[in-house]
Parts: C-alpha cells; sequence; structure tokens
C-alpha cells in the first residue's frame, strides 16, 4: 500500500487548487469578454453596427450563445486542470488546458462575429442613415498634457530602491537566493551576486516605467474615435477619458515599481518567508486589480461611462461602417490610407496598431524592445 506524507499531499492539494482557480480566472475573463463593461456598445463582437441596432435581440441571442458555450467549455476545463494537476503535481496542466480553452474561446468569438456581420449585412442595418466621421483639431493643436504629478511616486519608489540596495551592496553574500513559484511551491536558486544581478530590479522599475511614460504619451496623441451624433460633447468626454486613463496607467506603474522594491528587499536580505513573498506580491496584485476594475466601472471604454455634454447636440449622423479595415474579427486594424498610429481598439479596453501604417511597425518594434528590456532586467537575477 503506498503512502503519501503530509507535504506530499500538501503539494499535491495546492497543485490541484491553482490548476482550478487559474482556469476559474480565465473562464471568468472570457465570459466577460462580450460584456459592455469591457467593449464600446456599438461594436458587439468587433462589428460595428449603428446606435438603434445595439441592443438588437440578434446582438443578445449571439452573446447569450457564446457565453453558453464558454461556461461549459470552463467547466470541463476545471475539472480536466484540477484532475491533471493533482495527477501530475504541476501548474503545466492548468497551463495547457487554459490556452485550449482560449483557443476554442477565439473559435466561439471569430463565429459570433461572422453571424452578427452577415447579418447587418442581410438586414442591411445601415439602410437610410447617414453615416460620417469626425475629428477634434484641438487635441493635436491644444493636447491633453502628461500628467507628471502622478509619475512622481514612481521616481520616489525608484530612488528608495537604489538607496537601500547601494546601502546593502557592500554586505550582499556570494550569492543571492531568487524566489521562484513552481508546481511544486516556491523555491529558491543561487545565483552570483554581482552590480548586475543585484540590481536588475532597479534597472527594471527604470526600464518598465519609461516605457509607460513613453506609452502614455503616444496615447494622448493617438485618434480618437468620436461621436459623429455628438462631436463637442464626445471631444470633451474624450479630454477625460485621456486625463483618467493616464492617471491610471502611472498609478499602476507606480503599484510595480513598490513590488519590485519588496522582492529586492527579500533578495538582499537573505529574507525566504512564504507569507512576507505572498505579501509582497500579493497585495500589489490586489491593487493592481481595483485600479482597474475601479477604471473599467467608473470610465468604461473610451469613457463611455463619463459625464456627457449638452443633450440638445445632435448632427443626425451615425457613426462610419468600417468593419472592412478591421480583421480577426475585430482586434486587427489595417487601413494603408489612415495616417494614425494608434487608433481606439474594438475588443476590450484601450488602443491598438494600425498594421496598414508603415510607421506602425517602428512603434511596435520601440516598444517591444522596451518591454524585452523591462522583462529581462526584471529577471536577470537568473540568468
Amino acid at each position: 500500500m503506498i503512502r503519501y506524507s503530509t507535504e506530499q499531499v500538501d503539494a499535491v492539494l495546492v497543485s490541484s487548487l491553482l490548476n482550478a482557480g487559474l482556469l476559474l480566472l480565465l473562464g471568468a475573463a472570457l465570459y466577460a469578454a462580450p460584456s459592455a463593461l469591457l467593449n464600446p456598445g456599438t461594436v458587439p463582437f468587433g462589428v460595428r453596427v449603428p446606435p438603434c441596432r445595439a441592443e438588437d435581440p440578434q446582438i443578445g441571442a449571439v452573446r447569450r450563445q457564446y457565453r453558453a458555450t464558454v461556461l461549459w467549455a470552463t467547466a470541463v476545463a476545471t475539472a480536466a486542470a484540477a484532475g491533471l494537476g493533482a495527477l501530475l503535481d504541476s501548474v503545466a496542466a492548468g497551463l495547457v488546458t487554459g490556452m485550449l480553452l482560449c483557443a476554442l474561446a477565439a473559435v466561439l468569438w471569430l463565429r459570433a462575429h461572422r453571424a452578427l456581420a452577415e447579418t447587418k449585412k442581410r438586414e442591411q442595418w445601415y439602410a437610410g442613415l447617414r453615416q460620417g466621421a469626425v475629428a477634434d483639431t484641438s487635441l493635436r493643436t491644444d493636447p491633453v498634457g502628461v500628467p507628471w504629478a502622478w509619475s512622481v511616486p514612481s521616481y520616489l519608489v525608484i530612488a528608495a530602491t537604489a538607496a537601500v540596495g547601494a546601502a546593502a551592496y557592500p554586505e550582499l553574500p556570494d550569492t543571492l537566493a531568487v524566489p521562484t513559484r513552481t508546481g511544486e511551491g516556491t523555491h529558491y536558486y543561487e545565483v552570483a551576486t554581482t552590480f548586475w544581478t543585484a540590481f536588475s530590479p532597479v534597472f527594471g522599475q527604470v526600464v518598465s516605467t519609461a516605457a509607460v511614460l513613453v506609452l502614455v504619451a503616444a496615447m494622448l496623441r493617438a485618434r480618437p474615435d468620436l461621436d459623429a451624433a455628438r462631436p463637442v460633447a464626445g471631444a470633451a468626454r474624450h479630454r477625460r477619458f485621456l486625463a483618467a486613463c493616464s492617471r491610471a496607467l502611472l498609478a499602476l506603474c507606480a503599484v510595480v515599481d513598490t513590488m519590485l522594491l519588496g522582492l529586492s528587499a527579500m533578495v538582499w536580505s537573505g529574507e525566504r518567508s512564504t507569507a512576507l513573498l505572498f505579501a509582497v506580491v500579493g497585495i500589489p496584485a490586489l491593487v493592481t486589480f481595483g485600479i482597474v476594475a475601479g477604471f473599467v466601472v467608473r470610465v468604461g471604454p473610451g469613457g463611455q461611462r463619463l459625464a456627457e455634454g449638452p443633450e440638445d447636440e445632435a448632427t443626425g449622423l451615425v457613426q462610419r461602417d468600417d468593419d472592412r479595415y478591421w480583421h480577426a474579427g475585430g482586434l486587427v486594424y489595417a487601413n494603408g490610407g489612415d495616417p494614425a498610429v494608434l487608433v481606439p481598439r474594438r475588443v476590450g479596453m484601450g488602443w491598438t496598431v494600425n498594421v496598414g501604417n508603415p510607421r506602425a511597425l517602428t512603434g511596435v518594434i520601440v516598444v517591444l524592445v522596451a518591454l524585452g528590456s523591462a522583462a529581462l532586467a526584471t529577471v536577470g537575477l537568473l540568468v
């Protein structure tokens, strides 16, 4: 008869729960993907529809079908991930099962996108409507400024991390213990102490903060998707949206920098408390979730939940049907005639790159290099 120690049973239970939790969170995100909380109301499943059709029963039917299938798939995937996690004692089961669930959700999304696009074309939803697009030139001549005051916390945290590291560096041991989470728990890997390994979290803070500032500056100059029916109110709301989004991004940057400060202090001091490690990582994660959730609920995609301007403004136009420029279920924008590099996303919140614009390639390379440098600097202790 095979006997298992208490530690082995605990490890198996933790692996099973981690896999199940991962799949439940992923399933919840995929279930909420077509929600109006995360997407503009007039582009369900990435298909542009007139405002008068935003609540059309056919859109609701497609959304319910997508969610029902995702719900059942999540239940099956969660059970499978939990069982395989207990059998293999690894979170790899959850990662593989999660990728399969994402692949299925992508297929369901594309099917829903195609169904709505065909329905719109067949029933001529835009027939008799005056289509148009508007622009606010003041966003170029008098753009929203970068809220530099909100970047000060990041500077202070970076300075504090560098100061603590400089004080601790002369007394550091020959090797540093770096915490790494695996399916078997938290393990510590020993790496040689050098200037680069000791201060790699500081480099990560600097590069990631600079990348966020570049992102904010680019976002403030990106082309808005203003409401053709109420352009004045839309422009005013877009300005408020940009200000709120910039502050949220810089606040998130400060939270990540604070987490890196905590991890650095643990590595430099040799502290191996699991509870402390969870606090250093978990508390910033909860704060991040709170910031993102608050932004989604109070601001919404494109600022659609912010207060609007005068109710009497009406041009009689509806937003131009530009589905021909959007591909892959409304995820990819390609328009060589549009000089904009960044455009508002149709799926989810934020911006996406106009891959039809040659200048976008340069921007993508710069962002990837910045993010890659930040990632390498952050995990530099491992190499």
